[in-house]
């Protein structure tokens, strides 16, 4: 009898380890060792995942894309789950909460939004801030080297002209080029109208002989190497090269500027969420802006790392675009497919 009671009982404890184990592997799911970040080329600084991985022992695995389409085609191709973090433009959020790919953050974790300047707060893409916080942003701005170009660049029409002919290195981003060109003809970057799209895609063409490359990932080596005089780039790079060459200078648009705002966000199916909260709220954390201002010098919404900066930072109209070229600037919008197509249609034959 005793060693019938012996058996049941090491049964029974068998079984129970055995859930035990079950539960271990489930929550393992969320153990807070790794993360998986998906964000733009050249943006956020290692260090920075460095000194997260430092004071937190979870280990980032980071992945980068080029632009918004590039980190969508690649998120719905990859099973869910894949990635974690990702870090879309403004338009971006507002379609991918409208197709269910986002989760919502969970405010109580994020003791440090208050660094976010109040204007930054509850975009028109996003309101309450349900799937997303900005991360930094900033302009599609004019670059020119002075010293080889001789002609009076203070619009997106100038860069048209034939005498910059090979000469112009620009965003690898077809809702920037085309809405840059929309801008140039006084219509709007989120242009709907068939009548006006055509007029927008004739004037787009001539665009080709002028572009000697298209770059978004890091459009400024063009610009420092003399390969390019002239670039249509975010105003960051513009920013950079113009700390290598001060023969560059930046130029805003009289047309009003494409200006945009990237933004950290939660893939649905993440398997680490609390992970994920964790680093969206240690970006937001003052010290950690300041690192990606130091590294990356975009628009950057956190006041409390801006003000860190100092004058130098603040004073910057490169680095720290003036608040009336961003109240003057237009969004991209999140447009319906089938204009979408159009436009992706318009980008093939400028690429052709």
């Amino acid at each position: 009898m005793k060693k019938r009671l012996l058996c049941v009982t090491l049964g029974l404890s068998m079984i129970a380890g055995l859930f035990a184990g079950c539960g271990s592997s489930e929550s393992s799911k969320d153990t807070g060792k790794t993360l998986n970040v998906f964000v733009w080329t050249e943006y956020v600084p290692d260090s920075v995942f460095e000194k997260f991985e430092k004071e937190t022992g979870i280990k980032v695995n980071v992945s980068t894309y080029s632009s918004n389409e590039d980190m969508l085609a690649k998120v719905k191709s990859e099973a869910e789950g894949t990635y974690d973090v990702v870090l879309p433009s403004d338009y971006a959020i507002e379609q991918m909460g409208a197709q269910d790919m986002l989760m919502e953050l969970d405010k109580d974790k994020l003791t440090n939004l208050s660094n976010i300047g109040e204007s930054y707060l509850n975009p028109s893409y996003d309101p309450d801030n349900k799937y997303s916080v900005p991360y930094q942003g900033g302009v599609a701005a004019i670059a020119v080297n002075t010293a080889k170009v001789k002609k009076d660049i203070t619009s997106y029409n100038d860069l048209f002209d034939k005498s910059l002919e090979g000469s112009i290195v620009a965003l690898d981003d077809y809702r920037a080029v085309i809405g840059m060109t929309a801008r140039s003809m006084g219509y709007s970057m989120n242009e709907t109208d068939s009548a006006k799209l055509k007029e927008i895609e004739k004037k787009l063409l001539t665009l080709k002989k002028n572009v000697k490359l298209y770059d978004s990932d890091s459009p400024k080596s063009a610009l420092i190497s003399g390969d390019c005089s002239v670039g249509f780039v975010w105003s960051a790079e513009a920013a950079l090269a113009m700390d290598e060459n001060p023969d560059i200078k930046i130029v805003y648009p009289s047309e009003g500027a494409y200006v945009f705002m990237d933004n950290w966000a939660i893939l649905k199916g993440s398997k680490h969420y609390d992970s994920a909260m964790e680093f969206i709220n240690f970006m937001l954390d003052s010290d950690t802006a300041k690192m990606c201002i130091e590294e990356f010098p975009y628009l950057n919404p956190n006041t409390t790392a801006v003000e860190a900066m100092g004058e130098d930072y603040a004073k910057n109209e490169a680095k720290n675009p003036p608040a009336e070229v961003i109240s003057a600037g237009e969004y991209v919008k999140n447009l319906d497919s089938d204009t979408l197509a159009i436009y992706d249609e318009m980008w093939t034959k400028l690429k052709k």
